[in-house]
């Protein structure tokens, strides 16, 4: 047995350090991978060599594709329709997010993948094996199923993997990996991944696999001491009291842990009634409902998914920025695998436990055992409420502002005013004219930021613009008094070029960033344009713009409209005259700034 600590490089290599074949290299570039993570590079030498890992890593990290890499490139025979590879998975949802990126990476090499698991009908399974399927991914109980009525021919199974071992090994797991191995062939390598490594995952290791080699990256107890932890003490109840810290922290995303699957419901109920967007995962769920409510979540519908540990187990959401105890854990692992979902791939993360009394003894374990000392934070005082209400009138009015010309008179004006001894009482003055017909406007700025939506993959991953002066100013087309509104029911409809248009509605259809993502390279560039839906945009304000400069729609691709930003797709011979025609001109009321995209991995 021999152990080896993979240290990430300061300059990633891209995946041509690797030497995988013409069909899954155009794979890996269409998913829009341009450099193996740390833990694709420490597998793929010693997997295609044959050899038993155990590869410790932070869920997040392409473990997925650590694995799929070297069973596509050479572990599976492309001409052999047997099943030639397991890959457990401790739930459902795991096992369907393996199959789906297995199937993305083998697509051009002729590797056909299936999925089973419960919950789903048995005939097409059986099907999907009996068509073919090289390679097998589902949870323990339905494979176990299918080896005993013998669906599932476990002769030429030449790999195993295990993935999230240590999950599958607290689910209770174990008894029915030991029996599923004993149907597999003695001759087979086998691949164990794990967030974290506790005592019996090692003596899992040592006593099943041959001669393993130990890979030791950043376990999810890395990524946990890595992130901001916080505890709340609870004095009362414990719901009117997370929606208060819901309201000071103001998370972008977050998952909300309950112990229970009534207290999954409850409280998934109680944020719907204060206006965000929030949903419930537990295994009452029925299996549809339980992808609805996962495709949701990947797409940025939800903001707050609310679950429980069983339920979200396997479950990777790429931007979430904050992990909710609304239930403190009741073992220091489960603490640590909750908090390892967020603050991944160099983004900032926060947990937030709240905390009874009897979670003290918990709670000096966690500092005992892993070092994570949370910082004690205080409920929200009356006061605290009131500011963060004054707080969401203030964007309110600064977004509702932004994008309107002001005229230099009253600009001059209102810096006199600001300097007044009264200013002040003035402004108080203004805003209760301005606001007294309204008494409702300090609950419409509050819902509107409980209805924000997180941000997508996509806009995470855009460029900042660079802030440069505007060369030149051009007007948009701008309807005349007769002509409908944009934001009408009835908009005017005008005449559309032949362009390829998106919406940032159809954002959320996208469940991930590389199927969002144009294709860019050789002859085609993209220019990226500070205006999106948010300001009001649409893609034919951007259609307008390019016919007036003389743009062709041969010398353009797509226009894609984000929330806060946009796309156009153009020939790289025609970008020059592109990002000249937008740069400067006025969008929806706002002046463009356009520059080439930066290049998005």
């Amino acid at each position: 047995m021999s152990e080896t600590n993979s240290e990430p490089s300061t300059a990633p290599p891209t995946f041509d350090s690797l030497p995988l074949s013409a069909e899954l290299r155009q794979a890996v570039d269409e998913l829009g991978y341009t450099h193996p993570t740390p833990v694709q590079r420490a597998v793929f030498e010693p997997a295609m060599r044959g050899r038993d890992l155990a590869v410790q890593a932070r869920t997040g990290t392409g473990k997925t594709a650590a694995f799929g890499i070297p069973l596509i490139d050479g572990l599976v025979k492309k001409g052999t329709a047997e099943v030639q590879a397991l890959v457990l998975c401790p739930t459902r949802e795991l096992a369907l997010q393996v199959s789906r990126e297995l199937e993305s990476l083998g697509k051009h090499s002729g590797v056909k993948v299936a999925a089973v698991y419960g919950g789903a009908p048995m005939p097409r399974q059986v099907q999907q094996i009996k068509d073919g399927a090289q390679i097998v991914s589902g949870t323990p109980g339905r494979v176990l199923d299918h080896l005993r009525r013998g669906t599932l021919d476990p002769a030429h199974i030449r790999t195993l993997v295990l993935d999230e071992s240590d999950e599958m090994l607290s689910m209770g797991f174990l008894p029915q990996i030991t029996h599923i191995m004993g149907f597999l062939p003695e001759a087979r390598q086998t691949l164990l991944f794990i967030a974290t490594l506790p005592p019996a995952i090692r003596r899992v290791a040592e006593t099943r696999l041959k001669e393993p080699e130990f890979l030791t990256l950043s376990g999810d107890q890395i990524g946990a001491l890595e992130i901001d932890h916080f505890v709340y003490l609870t004095r009362s109840d414990k719901v009117a009291e997370l929606v208060q810290l819901i309201e000071i922290e103001d998370p972008e995303s977050a998952i909300v842990f309950c112990n229970t699957r009534d207290d999954t419901k409850r409280v998934a109920a109680a944020l719907q009634q204060q206006g965000f967007a929030a949903d419930w995962l537990n295994a009452d769920l029925a299996q549809s409902d339980r992808e609805k409510v996962m495709a949701a979540t990947r797409k940025s519908e939800l903001r707050f998914l609310v679950a429980t540990d069983v339920a979200a187990r396997g479950i990777d959401i790429s931007h979430l920025t904050h992990v909710i105890n609304f239930d403190f854990p009741e073992s220091t692992e489960a603490y640590v695998h909750r908090t390892g979902r967020t603050g991944r791939a160099g983004r900032t993360g926060t947990a937030i436990s709240l905390i009874t009394p009897s979670d003290i003894g918990n709670l000096y374990l966690l500092r005992l055992t892993y070092k994570i000392r949370p910082i004690e934070k205080q409920l929200p005082s009356q006061r605290e409420l009131r500011t963060r209400a004054e707080t969401d009138l203030v964007e309110m009015f600064a977004e509702g502002f932004a994008n309107k010309p002001v005229h230099p008179d009253d600009l001059a004006l209102a810096r006199r005013l600001l300097t007044h001894e009264h200013s002040e009482a003035i402004i108080a003055g203004l805003l209760r004219d301005h606001l007294g017909a309204r008494s409702d406007a300090a609950e419409e700025a509050t819902a509107a930021r409980r209805t924000r939506a997180p941000r997508t993959v996509a806009e995470e991953a855009a460029p900042e613009p660079k802030p440069e002066r505007p060369r030149r100013r051009r007007e948009a087309r701008q309807p005349s008094e007769d002509t409908p509104k944009k934001d009408d029911a009835t908009r005017a409809e005008r005449p559309r070029r032949a362009r390829r248009t998106k919406s940032s509605s159809d954002d959320s259809a996208a469940e991930n960033k590389d199927e969002e993502k144009p294709a860019t390279g050789g002859d085609v560039a993209e220019v990226f344009v500070n205006v999106g839906k948010k300001d009001g945009a649409q893609p034919s304000d951007f259609e307008a713009l390019l016919e007036q400069g003389g743009i062709t729609a041969a010398d353009t691709d797509y226009v894609h409209v984000r929330q806060r930003h946009s796309f156009v797709g153009v020939r790289r011979d025609a970008l020059t005259r592109v990002i000249e025609t937008l740069n400067g001109a006025t969008i929806a009321g706002k002046q463009a700034i356009a520059e080439e995209a930066r290049a998005r991995a």
